[in-house]
């Protein structure tokens, strides 16, 4: 599949369809320094992919721990509206946060790989999968994570109301288990903002982060079973 094919592929199913204009387009003939092509790039999305690469031959996917960071001045910009020390955020709350963010990307990315699309998902450090030519390595981090109203889960806490739940980036990048290449990058901003007010808590929090990780991870599986379908047809 040519490298082309492979971004069009990915492009429609990974690609979170933005209201902005697209600012940069395939063809922009932007290269990284590690040999991939940008083929599209909007205010919220950019992606990556090596030329002459396909997601055809994997079949199982082994997800890399996720490192959670937040927004810069995010601690102090949260602390400067409580008043009442004992509801300050704290490391503690953040490492908290950060922890549980992660442990939720690899449930939910396991969940819509495995259960919905029938690839297998292994072990990251199982020594029997090193080097296999099936395996599909994906390398998350969650940068700019902006929580609106994080739950302390303290006792006694006032209710906060809000329409905006939280706001994080995706930074996905792929590589073939076999050979270590990477085979694309993707960079996605999003939010989950319904317009309606509402309590934000630890649950509420939970299920924005979750819509937007079922989103990622969908359009993943997407790009697997394009890919497939696509194979299988040539033969």
């Amino acid at each position: 599949m040519s490298g082309s094919t492979f971004a069009s592929r990915i492009l429609a199913s990974l690609v979170l369809l933005a209201a902005s204009p697209v600012i940069a387009a395939s063809g922009s003939g932007h290269t990284s320094h590690d040999g991939l092509e940008l083929v599209e790039k909007t205010r919220s999305t950019a992606l990556y992919v090596h030329p002459g690469a396909s997601l055809a031959p994997y079949d199982r996917v082994a997800i890399l721990d996720c490192p959670v960071a937040f927004r810069k001045n995010w601690e102090r910009d949260q602390n400067d509206q409580r008043m009442d020390i004992t509801e300050r955020i704290t490391k503690r709350d953040m490492d908290r946060i950060k922890k549980e963010l992660a442990k939720e990307f690899a449930k939910v990315f396991a969940r819509e790989l495995q259960h919905k699309g029938g690839y297998t998902v292994v072990d990251a450090g199982a020594k029997e999968d090193s080097g296999a030519k099936d395996l599909l390595i994906l390398r998350p981090a969650i940068i700019n994570l902006d929580v609106t109203a994080p739950d302390k889960m303290s006792p006694g806490m006032s209710e906060t109301f809000t329409t905006s739940a939280l706001a994080m980036t995706l930074y996905l990048e792929l590589y073939d288990s076999l050979t270590g290449q990477i085979l694309a990058r993707y960079v996605n901003s999003a939010g989950d903002d319904n317009g309606m007010v509402g309590v934000a808590n630890s649950v509420t929090n939970k299920a924005a982060a979750d819509r937007i990780l079922t989103r990622w991870a969908d359009r993943l599986r997407k790009g697997l079973d394009d890919a497939h379908k696509e194979a299988k047809g040539a033969r």
